[in-house]
């Protein structure tokens, strides 16, 4: 999905404990109920210190937090922890997770080129800031020349940190704060080699660099990487303003350092808080994330994060909670072919991003990796496996798989080859990532891999050349969906549909970082303004940037008002009317890919009805899950207790999409009906007039009605609920475990929908 030393921060999301270092003790993050503080203490931290000296003389606090988690972090053994969570007043004692990271053709892709006169940009949208957590920001990137701008919004209340090759004075109209987080990651695996990296708001990495110049960069003209997709450069939301929040550095991205860069950034009044990360799939009580991000809920802040890259494994989902916008990846319609030709007349259209001194365009010798290795993994063209007399002056063909694809290239030329061909295997399919290698390469599909493989085999003198074609507009279909984004059900509540939504997220340009090469090797000696990567990674800043335009436009609105603006517009057809394709199965993408469609950021601007939450419908929520007082008391920082005698569901959560759950019923074996009822509430944020429903389904082993089935609004901010009864015939329950349909509301001139995912379990 990226390259080398950021590659593993794309590729799959996990979370491990954080390992002591010389010792037995481990970072938690303990979070306190603040309203039971005795009255013997005057200040909360001294509670705070007060209850850590009771199971530790030695262990001090890394953070207190103050706005997303009341409580503090610190390094304690095993039973001390135990000892600590047993106290009155401590509600959980969570251990350390570490996270890992999960443009100038997007916004004529979107259409925003062709409508930037319907978003409001010279004013509101300058009011509105997005946080960015990533691995800091290049200040001195031309994304974040602050020309134009007008005075940083008064709202703000954070600051521009000094540090490592970083300073106040690199801040401005544009960037309008920077922070750095480093005091988990320190506690854990000591003090940052400043030789190596920057212990300042600095990026040494690009990441948070493309990130955020994704989201809000500046109109950059003539901007390019070696000239491919060269255009004039844009974030979604060009001006509005950012803040850089460093939380991830060599060694990960530690949940301590995470929460206090949500706490700062609650405090400092950002209005989105992007973040391209993720880490293991758990109760939302126990992910940092989601508890920060149902602080920053409360407070009108919108948070929108990454999906994942596990795909296209089925609940392979990161960021699943209901307060955080979940986004996927799609494609845009751009590519950036290199053909190969072979000697036997054949041809196959690959990808790649190399541009330097071409191969000649005569054939050249070609060898396969494993047959120039003495290695058993040769074909992998793994550091020190292939043999220079065997490879030297030849093309090289080089699986794909598990070291990056971009140092197999390096390998190669290490080796006195000079091309290289890639081709995917059976775990990537036909999916192709561009590359900037640092020789004449280009990465075919598995099917063209395997055909090539064979010509290697069977003719005793192969030969082979690459022809570079530049940059391609127009490619169709697109956008599909990437075969690495991150795939439903959602394994911790299956009846909350996930991802939310796609956006573009393959081969997207960005700025970057002056202190690393395109390919992110230490031997890429290149130095470049922009970058051109892929991962959910860089579909997130999308959705951020996008989130700032409609806050921008309608101030007032709530996180989930503009999250279901996003949804409920979104597309899933193209023009043609064929369903949005999945890379992945060549097949029609599903809600469990795509979650409500693509984004269509020009619709969601007038959506006509929202489906809007509260905090209190997200404790509901929370009820329903029958969680304890002390969980739901973590995320909601007071003292909530759930109405015994209410009751609870997790259907009646006012989401814009729907997953409905049949229990027991799976390939037949109960001989009744199983029926599964959804309330939803849609608020008027257009003009009067009355909304028709129409129901599509794909699973005719189901009936959906819905009552009413007509909605007249007479006034803008008026509400209207409706029940959708889902009725599954046992007898008739599908041999298949899912399965799919839709609802529209529409008054002729908005269409307001939602997707449908059955289970059957």
């Amino acid at each position: 999905m990226a390259n080398p030393v950021w590659t593993f921060l794309l590729l799959c999301l996990f979370s491990v404990p954080s390992m002591a270092v010389g010792d037995k003790k481990k970072t938690y993050i303990v979070h306190m109920a603040k309203y039971q503080m005795p009255e013997s203490f005057e200040h909360h931290l001294h509670w705070y210190d007060s209850s850590l000296r009771s199971v530790s003389d030695s262990a001090e606090m890394i953070y207190a937090y103050n706005n997303v988690v009341h409580g503090f972090s610190t390094r304690l053994t095993t039973e001390e922890a135990q000892r600590l969570e047993a106290q009155p007043g401590i509600l959980a004692v969570v251990p350390e997770m570490r996270y890992e990271l999960h443009t100038t053709r997007s916004p004529q892709f979107l259409g925003l080129d062709k409508n930037a006169n319907l978003y409001p940009e010279s004013n509101s949208v300058s009011e509105v800031i997005i946080g960015v957590l990533d691995t800091g920001v290049w200040p001195e990137s031309k994304s974040f020349d602050d020309t134009g701008l007008g005075p940083v919004p008064s709202s703000w209340k954070g600051e521009c940190e000094s540090g490592t090759n970083f300073s106040a004075s690199n801040c401005n109209r544009k960037l309008i704060g920077a922070r750095f987080f480093s005091k988990g990651y320190e506690a854990t695996l000591g003090p940052i080699d400043e030789s190596k990296e920057s212990r300042s708001p600095r990026d040494d990495d690009g990441h948070g660099t493309h990130t955020a110049s994704t989201a809000a960069g500046s109109v950059v003209e003539n901007a390019s990487l070696f000239g491919y997709a060269s255009g004039t450069a844009r974030g979604m939301a060009a001006r509005a303003r950012v803040a850089a929040y460093k939380v991830c550095w060599a060694g990960g991205c530690f949940s301590s350092d995470i929460v206090a860069a949500m706490d700062k950034a609650v405090e400092d009044n950002v209005n989105v808080m992007s973040m391209s990360l993720g880490g293991g799939v758990s109760d939302y009580y126990k992910d940092s994330v989601a508890t920060g991000a149902f602080a920053a809920m409360e407070k009108g802040i919108l948070v929108s994060c990454s999906a994942g890259n596990a795909g296209p494994s089925p609940f392979s989902l990161s960021n699943t909670s209901p307060w955080i916008t979940t986004v996927g990846a799609g494609t845009l319609d751009r590519d950036f072919p290199a053909y190969v030709s072979l000697g036997d007349a054949k041809n196959f259209s690959g990808v790649s991003l190399y541009r330097g001194k071409s191969l000649p365009g005569t054939l050249l010798p070609f060898i396969y990796a494993a047959n120039a290795s003495n290695s058993g993994n040769g074909n992998l063209c793994m550091t020190g496996t292939l043999i220079p007399e065997k490879v030297a002056g030849k093309v090289v063909f080089c699986d794909r798989g598990v070291n990056p694809r971009v140092q197999k290239g390096a390998v190669v030329k290490a080796a006195g080859g000079i091309g290289m061909v890639l081709a995917n295997t059976a775990a990537n399919g036909e999916e192709l990532v561009a590359d900037s290698h640092l020789l004449p390469a280009t990465a075919v599909g598995q099917k063209s891999g395997d055909i090539i493989r064979k010509y290697l085999v069977s003719d005793p003198k192969p030969t082979v050349t690459i022809l570079f074609e530049g940059t391609k507009l127009g490619i169709e279909p697109s956008p599909v969906v990437a075969a690495f984004s991150s795939r439903g059900p959602n394994s911790i509540t299956p009846q909350l549909l996930k991802p939310d939504i796609i956006a573009p997220g393959v081969n997207i340009l960005a700025g970057w970082s002056k202190s690393v090469g395109p390919s992110g090797l230490a031997i890429d000696d290149r130095r470049v303004d922009f970058n051109i990567i892929s991962g959910t990674s860089m579909s997130c800043p999308h959705v951020s940037g996008l989130a700032a335009l409609i806050k921008g436009a309608h101030p007032d609105w709530s996180p989930a008002a503009i999250r279901s603006a996003l949804m409920t517009t979104a597309y899933t057809a193209y023009k043609n009317g064929q369903k949005i394709q999945d890379i992945a199965t060549g097949k029609p993408s599903t809600p469990f890919d795509h979650g409500a469609g693509h984004v269509d950021p020009v619709s969601a601007l007038n959506p006509g009805l929202v489906y809007d939450l509260t905090v209190d419908d997200y404790l509901n929520f929370l009820c329903a899950l029958n969680y304890t007082p002390s969980q739901i008391n973590s995320l909601a920082r007071k003292d909530f207790t759930c109405d015994s005698k209410k009751k609870y569901s997790v259907n009646d959560l006012n989401y814009p999409s729907f997953a409905v759950v049949f229990d027991g019923v799976l390939g037949g074996g109960g001989s009744g009906s199983s029926v599964v009822k959804h309330t939803r509430t849609l608020t008027n944020v257009g003009s009067p007039g009355t909304y028709k429903v129409s129901i599509s389904s794909e699973t005719k082993s189901v009936k959906i009605s819905v009552e009413p089935e007509s909605l007249s609004f007479t006034g803008a901010n008026e509400k209207k609920s409706y029940t959708v009864t889902f009725t599954s015939n046992g007898s008739a329950a599908p041999s298949s475990a899912e399965g799919f349909g839709r609802i529209e509301w529409s008054d002729g001139k908005h269409v307001v929908g939602s997707p449908i995912a059955f289970s059957w379990t």
